[in-house]
């Protein structure tokens, strides 16, 4: 339950748009990332596989890194 999905992306070293998946849709950071992030959040298939990707990387992970750490 506390295993968080992020996914962001960056242009000259500024993050103007990040999906996190304890939000559940994507945030905008700047003028540009704003009208992104309205536009990707209509999609309703583009958040499903956000939100799959979360349970597809993170969750089968988390068991190894624990036994590394």
């Amino acid at each position: 339950k506390d295993i968080q999905y992020v996914d962001s992306y960056c242009y000259n070293k500024l993050e103007f748009i990040r999906f996190d998946s304890n939000v559940g849709e994507f945030v905008g950071y700047t003028e540009l990332g704003v009208k992104n992030a309205e536009t990707w959040n209509k999609d309703t298939s583009k958040i499903a596989v956000m939100n799959a990707q979360r349970e597809a990387y993170c969750m089968n992970t988390v068991d190894i890194d624990y036994q590394n750490a």
